[in-house]
């Protein structure tokens, strides 16, 4: 059977145009199953209670079951290399964290490119951390604190929950940014790190405000300053690293991601629901309890901030030579 060139031309474009209008009714009927966030970290860690909590939002605003998946492993690798070959519907998503920007400079070769492979979907939250001192410390502020570091270079111990993640490269940029001579010493995880600290093993830690607030409200930690540009309402009396390090300004970052190819008409109704959960008084005040400060961003503004840290901390990695485990 022969067809005339013109109509074999618009059967064409015709067949041309169906992937097309598949992806946009798929995306139209979005979501019609349960959702899936795979996390990088163990259940109870910041990671995973943001996720849960934005994940009950998303479920009640979607009409779907939000499921957490928890998948620790190569400092949020794993969970990042399961997202990436996974199909890019919208049904299975990543928790975004500080450690896939960081990992980027830190490993010398990863099965995938973050910012190449990872569609940013919206910002969930922002983390501020804590400089913070054992209570026998001699030192109550950044200043003495670094006369200190100075008068004893290498001889103060600076806890961190692994090697090059948040609480490891920001006390890097402290010390490059202020000049001192820190021993790093490295826990897998900042639970044990903190309880080095509270028993005095150790000095010093940069760590999560949230996981930390308990510990500095009873008085069993010294806040020395917060890490953020601008000082944190959660320790309204305690000052910014900035303020006695001009420019120093460092924080955690939490969001959501997607596999790259993951419809646009997806994206951004996943970003529109998500940025009204973080304007809703309920979470923003369980957000405020943690320390912890909504990052409501457009997905082209959150994809411009994973580029900024990604550079940004990558050249602290270089600096300071880390290198993972």
């Amino acid at each position: 059977m022969r067809f005339p060139r013109r109509k074999f031309l618009q059967l064409a474009g015709g067949a041309a145009g169906l992937p097309v209008v598949a992806r946009l009714a798929s995306a139209q009927a979005y979501p019609s199953r349960p959702l899936r966030i795979v996390v990088g970290f163990p259940a109870g860690q910041t990671a995973d209670l943001v996720a849960r909590l934005m994940g009950q939002w998303l479920s009640e605003r979607l009409g779907q079951p939000v499921v957490i998946d928890n998948r620790p492993g190569a400092s949020s690798n794993t969970a990042t290399e399961l997202v990436v070959h996974s199909p890019p519907d919208g049904y299975t998503l990543l928790s975004v964290n500080s450690s896939n920007v960081i990992n980027q400079t830190l490993y010398e070769r990863l099965p995938y490119d973050f910012l190449r492979d990872i569609e940013p979907v919206a910002g969930f939250i922002r983390v501020p951390l804590v400089m913070e001192v054992n209570p026998s410390f001699p030192a109550k502020t950044v200043p003495e604190f670094i006369a200190y570091a100075k008068a004893n270079p290498g001889k103060i111990n600076m806890a961190t929950g692994g090697i090059g993640n948040s609480t490891h490269v920001t006390g890097e940029l402290f010390k490059m940014m202020a000049g001192v001579n820190l021993l790093v010493v490295p826990y897998r995880g900042s639970p044990p790190a903190l309880t080095d600290l509270l028993a005095g093993q150790v000095q010093v830690m940069f760590d999560v405000m949230s996981s930390s607030l308990e510990y500095i409200r009873a008085g069993k930690l010294r806040p020395l300053a917060v890490t953020t540009a601008e000082r944190s309402d959660a320790l309204p009396g305690v000052p910014t690293v900035g303020e006695f390090v001009p420019g120093y300004e460092a924080s955690a970052i939490g969001g959501l991601g997607a596999p790259k190819g993951t419809p646009v008409e997806i994206v951004d109704r996943l970003n529109r629901e998500i940025n009204a959960g973080l304007a809703d008084p309920t979470i923003k005040a369980r957000f405020a309890d943690l320390g912890l400060t909504p990052l409501s961003r457009s997905p082209a503004e959150f994809a411009k901030l994973v580029r900024d840290e990604t550079e940004k901390w990558g050249k602290v990695v270089k600096f300071a030579g880390l290198k993972a485990e």
